[in-house]
């Protein structure tokens, strides 16, 4: 009885699941089954038991394969089989942790149809995703929204029907635990930011490697224009974001997002330096193309500054031509937990969307996303167009990569812990210098000059000298060492110091002056290179600040200008030279009377003298053209030797030589040779014979087209007989007689006189006959 009883509920629960599999009516359902959602969702759930399990070839995948969800965010979610198999029906739920799905509140998040031909809400479970029409199928997708936080851990869960089977596996491929992220507030990064305990200051540069190339990423790859928009960024501090995602682009975002312009971003980072002096710009040039070996190109990097306050950095350029791609990093945090200054920062980058355009494709017309959406990250799963796109939402392969390098620290530094082996500075003890105890019987040859220092920074290292033994004229007296060695630092640096003694930099660039008009302040700082042996703290000044004027001349008549750039380069490369700086006008007068204020100031520069420099040489011309007007080709640059050869001689390069890339070349058709011309395509009488040329080569690039690959021409072999003497005979006669009866019974006064119808037709017959057109000879045989 206990068997049967099991048999028949099987049966009863399989037959449900088949209803719902082979996608019956609406009111076919509502016949059959009740109208309560909660009860029938319910069965969905207790009737899970009973399904088969075991089967791998089925999988329920979320975009990305998050452990975690963002309250609120929506996700792709892929259900499918592996090849070959396949399935009919399905049933999609998501429920939170622990539910039994009695109730409406034990559902987690919503369900979002993608195509409504392949999936449907359940009639009588609307939490729950279904087919919409029996077929076979390998692979469906909808979109699931997060619950609002609080909600806890989430379990998707799948069901697959394949012909009378229902499968489905618990804590198994067909099941997907989520739980909830610790919450955050609108727009933080994905991480709370921590205040900095690091002390003093620390320099970094930055260097981009470019990884987007046609090998990495063929798809569509555009290869005439691709390169990275020039980098731009800054070191903040957490009060400021340049950008993150969850938030909205900028305008300054926005515009290198879309057109690789940095000026209106580098503005908006300045207009924060205007008022509050926390920033620190990080600038680098532009890449064209996107790629190219290191050993062609250098990799572009930048120097930035931070400090306690300022110990983020935050940076991105756009990678073109593109809707709105970007890659870059957001608020990246140098300052350690140990209260020190990250030594080297590594990090592989992907793109994100700018969310300002709604192109798929690298060169997708452009097309403003309204209203805006918030930056994201590009996922494989984006658009099957995309060039990332990949049907198995495999990760994207990074398209660059970031390194960020400590260079130098400043100030009496405050770490909890020691610093790393990388950082900690190697003494060298100064070696006693004895007087010269060389023995009469040791002949030597002269000292060797001192090699290059081991040492490249101010750190210590050694250096060595050798002389050679010559004789020994006594065995019996030794001879000391044949190599010495002394302590030594690099170039720039000394080690003629007392222990408290410290080590700078030289000074960088003056920062902008705090006012737009009139007086104001600058400031300008160097790094210590070395800090005092004995532990003192170091006295040189390492900050400096002035005075500064930018216009003077406050009035509604004066004009508002640019803080004096940089100077340029001396006119002179040794001796005296002239060099000049110059400024522009940021806002004429507000009466509208002309700028009088100089745009240019020129003073005199002194160099070295000129006969101290062996190596007086030329600035180095332009570049030249391309070799190749298309394809790749190499580009020379020259400069000349301007010290007289008397100086001494000079090893510096006079000549670089690079590659260039062109656009591709046109390529032309190209056709095979003719081919051996045909037989006559009749056997007697008139014809034609043809030949033929294959294409090779198909026209790339605007080459010039293909010409004709066939050619006819007439031809004649010899003339068709049409039948034998016999028949020509009999034809003759029967003419004959038939001409002979119509004669007969025409009337005497209708023929010529003098003519003989018989006659006439005979040597008309003949004179035919002569000329060899038996058609027409037939044709007057029927008219006469």
């Amino acid at each position: 009885m206990g068997i049967h009883l099991h048999i028949l509920l099987l049966q009863c629960l399989i037959s449900t699941f088949v209803l719902n599999a082979f996608a019956f009516s609406d009111e076919t359902v509502d016949k059959l089954l009740p109208v309560k959602s909660d009860g029938y969702c319910s069965r969905i759930l207790r009737a899970q038991g009973t399904r088969r399990e075991g089967f791998n070839e089925f999988r329920l995948r979320v975009e990305g394969d998050p452990e975690l969800y963002s309250p609120g965010t929506t996700y792709r979610v892929t259900l499918y089989a592996s090849s070959p198999s396949y399935f009919r029906g399905f049933t999609l739920i998501a429920l939170k942790e622990g539910k039994e799905g009695d109730n409406d509140e034990d559902y987690a998040g919503n369900f979002e149809i993608i195509d409504e031909e392949d999936t449907q809400f359940m009639t009588n479970c609307p939490p729950a995703v279904t087919e919409s029409t029996p077929r076979r199928r390998t692979r469906i997708q909808v979109f699931w929204t997060a619950p609002p936080s609080g909600a806890g851990c989430v379990i998707l869960k799948a069901s697959i029907v394949q012909k009378r089977i229902i499968y489905f596996q618990d804590e198994g491929s067909l099941t997907k635990r989520m739980c909830e992220k610790e919450p955050l507030s609108e727009g933080a990064t994905e991480r709370p930011i921590l205040d900095c305990c690091a002390c003093g200051t620390a320099k970094y540069r930055m260097t981009f490697y470019g990884n987007w190339s046609e090998k990495v990423h063929p798809k569509d790859y555009p290869r005439r224009a691709n390169h990275w928009s020039a980098i731009i960024g800054a070191s903040h501090s957490k009060d400021y974001v340049l950008w993150e995602y969850g938030d909205y682009a900028s305008e300054g975002v926005k515009q290198v997002a879309e057109f690789g312009s940095p000026v209106k971003m580098e503005e908006e980072i300045r207009q924060k330096v205007w008022f509050k002096i926390e920033y620190s710009v990080i600038k680098a040039k532009a890449q064209w193309p996107a790629w190219q070996p290191l050993n062609v190109r250098s990799a572009p990097s930048a120097e930035f500054s931070v400090d306690r306050t300022r110990h983020l950095m935050s940076f991105f350029t756009m990678l073109g031509p593109s809707p709105d791609w970007n890659v870059g990093l957001s608020a990246e945090d140098l300052c350690t937990k140990e209260c020190g200054w990250a030594q080297k920062v590594v990090q592989d980058l992907i793109p994100w969307d700018a969310g300002t355009d709604n192109g798929v494709t690298y060169e997708s017309p452009n097309k403003a996303t309204i209203p805006p959406e918030k930056i994201r990250p590009l996922t494989s799963l984006d658009h099957p167009q995309s060039p990332f796109y990949d049907p198995e939402g495999g990760p994207i392969t990074a398209v660059a990569r970031v390194v960020i390098e400590r260079i130098a620290r400043k100030g009496e530094q405050c770490n909890i812990v020691p610093d790393n082996v990388d950082d900690i500075v190697a003494d060298l003890a100064q070696e006693d210098k004895d007087e010269d105890d060389t023995p009469e019987t040791c002949i030597y040859s002269n000292w060797s000059p001192w090699s290059a220092c081991s040492s490249s920074t101010c750190d210590k290292g050694k250096r060595m000298r050798q002389r050679m033994l010559k004789a020994q004229l006594d065995l019996s007296v030794p001879c000391p060492h044949t190599q010495d060695f002394e302590p030594c630092m690099g170039p720039g640096c000394s080690d003629e110091v007392d222990a408290s003694t410290c080590m700078v930099s030289e000074w960088i660039t003056w920062s902008p002056c705090s006012v737009s008009c009139g007086m104001g302040m600058r400031s300008r700082e160097r790094y210590v290179k070395q800090f005092p042996e004995d532990g003192s703290i170091c006295q040189l000044p390492t900050e400096e600040n002035e005075k500064c004027i930018v216009n003077e001349d406050c009035s509604p008549s004066s004009c508002l200008m640019t803080e004096w750039a940089e100077w340029e380069d001396c006119s002179a490369t040794c001796g005296m030279g002239m060099k000049k700086r110059q400024r522009m006008v940021k806002m004429p007068p507000s009466d509208g009377t002309m700028c009088k204020t100089g745009l240019a100031e020129v003073e005199k520069c002194m160099m070295p003298e000129c006969h101290t420099i062996p190596c007086l040489l030329s600035p180095w011309s332009e570049w030249s053209d391309c070799s190749v007007t298309c394809g790749k080709g190499m580009r020379t640059r020259q400069r000349m030797l301007k010290s007289p050869v008397e100086l001494g001689e000079c090893s510096e390069e006079l000549e670089q030589v690079e590659k260039c890339m062109m656009p591709e070349c046109p390529t032309d058709c190209m056709v095979s040779e003719w081919s051996e011309w045909s037989e006559c395509n009749k056997s007697c009488g008139k014809g034609h014979v043809i030949r033929t040329r294959m294409i090779k080569l198909e026209p790339q690039f605007g080459g010039e087209p293909c010409p004709e690959t066939v050619q006819r021409k007439k031809c004649k072999i010899r003339k068709c007989n049409r039948g034998s003497s016999d028949e020509k005979r009999r034809r003759k006669e029967s003419h004959e007689k038939r001409r002979s009866k119509h004669t007969r019974e025409e009337p005497q006064d209708e023929q010529h006189p003098g003519l003989d119808s018989s006659t006439c037709c005979f040597s008309a017959h003949r004179f035919l006959t002569f000329l060899g057109e038996e058609s027409i000879i037939s044709s007057l045989s029927l008219h006469a």
